[in-house]
């Protein structure tokens, strides 16, 4: 077993790269349409797969499940918060720390896998990763403790566009379901997929994203306006993103407000600070609760999710596919790094011209198609104002299915390959 993923992208657009660099931003300012659509660059890439990226949902695993443990049915929510955005370093700022080394991810291909898991003293978190659609392009995950009872599942899809700068819309949004100390199916049926009222279940929106720096070649992400978390047991968190502006204020901060459903003046805590560095939880609202926790961003450990070494993958599962991209990205080798892709993308146009001519869909592994979304889903998104299912750009409504789960192998594509 090998831990992932944690490879170096170095840092801003080097000097023998600012000319194409420019280029590239006279390109991207006269597209007309969806900036994903793009080829961007070589030297511009990064050695991660989007799938690769719902792993940092969870590179604290304590802090994942620590709600599951909690009676109280309020100070589970706060603790689901506390997990939400500490899930907010990892998935928006630099992979290495530094700012202006944000680097484009790798565009997974269709039915492209990651899989891996953590072992701590949380016990074992499994974690599926699939690309479910290309066309429009959708990553599906579902991320899961049974000793705890805890089960994160959810899809995402993004649309960038540009205007002054790039900015990113996220489309669809993630489901964290536990089961409460309490349930007297918590150590029966802890991840029974069947709805129960003992189960608590909460509805997670995402964040939309502009990247600042451009113009310097030294990128790196800000959030924007603001996203919820809604829960079946009654309460709402509302998560208010703001960043630097000419005169004050501080990059990558936020205010946290947590509240009964439909009473958002009656705040029970109030939480501030900057998502890449720490924060602080406080009772009640303003700046002069007591202090009820705090987090440091930079200090919380890490735990390494562990993936299959490369002998040990299937074709279909992200680093195994794309091993020569990232060798030779690393090794700053842009004429193989542009050869390489180039062949996993037009096999994946061959594979898809098969499929039409045949008048057949691509099997998907791990997940399902739906039409439209649950009754509890509505009910949920009530709370979050501009909350909608978007299924014609996102291919469908997409859900993790156990049954397809139990029955998926290495290989899992038998007689395919991705390129």
């Amino acid at each position: 077993m090998s831990p992932g993923p944690s490879k170096d992208e170095g840092g801003g657009v080097s000097p023998q790269n600012k000319g194409s660099w420019s280029s590239f931003l006279k390109s991207i300012a006269s597209f007309n349409g969806d900036l994903s659509s793009m080829t961007a660059p070589p030297f511009i890439l990064g050695t991660l797969s989007l799938t690769e990226f719902s792993a940092y949902w969870t590179q604290h695993p304590s802090v994942f499940v620590a709600p599951a443990a909690e009676k109280d049915p309020a100070k589970r929510a706060l603790l689901v918060l506390k997990w939400f955005l500490s899930t907010l370093k990892p998935s928006y700022s630099t992979r290495n720390d530094k700012y202006g080394s944000e680097k484009k991810p790798l565009n997974p291909f269709l039915g492209e896998l990651f899989l891996g898991k953590w072992e701590d003293e949380a016990g074992s978190t499994e974690l599926v990763s699939e690309q479910v659609s290309h066309h429009p392009p959708v990553t599906a995950y579902c991320i899961q403790n049974a000793k705890h009872g805890v089960k994160l599942e959810g899809y995402n899809g993004q649309k960038a566009s540009f205007s002054r700068t790039i900015h990113i819309k996220q489309i669809g949004h993630a489901v964290l379901t536990l089961t409460p100390p309490n349930s007297s199916t918590r150590d029966t049926q802890p991840l029974d997929p069947t709805p129960s009222a003992e189960k608590e279940t909460y509805l997670i929106t995402l964040p939309n994203i502009h990247i600042e720096g451009l113009i310097y070649g030294k990128p790196f992400v800000e959030l924007n306006n603001c996203t919820y978390i809604s829960s079946s047991s009654g309460y709402v968190a509302k998560i208010d993103y703001s960043g630097k502006g000419w005169v004050s204020g501080k990059k990558n901060s936020f205010t946290a407000t947590l509240y009964p459903t439909g009473k958002e003046k009656d705040i029970l805590y109030t939480v501030e600070g900057q998502w890449p560095e720490a924060f602080t939880i406080r009772q009640g609202s303003g700046k002069h609760g007591t202090v009820v926790d705090q987090y440091n961003a930079r200090t919380q450990p890490i735990t390494p999710l562990t993936v299959p070494a490369l002998d040990q993958q299937d074709p279909w599962e992200a680093n195994k596919a794309w091993d020569k991209v990232i060798t030779a990205i690393t090794k700053g080798d842009m004429d193989t790094t542009n050869a390489e892709k180039s062949k996993i993308e037009n096999a994946q146009r061959e594979l898809r011209k098969k499929e039409q001519a045949e008048n057949r869909e691509w099997e998907r592994k791990f997940f399902v198609r739906r039409d439209k979304a649950e009754e509890w889903w509505d009910k949920l998104a009530q709370a979050c104002p501009g909350e909608r299912i978007e299924s014609e750009k996102t291919g469908g409504v997409w859900r993790f299915d156990p049954e397809k789960a139990s029955e998926a192998r290495r290989p899992f594509h038998e007689g395919l390959n991705p390129c």
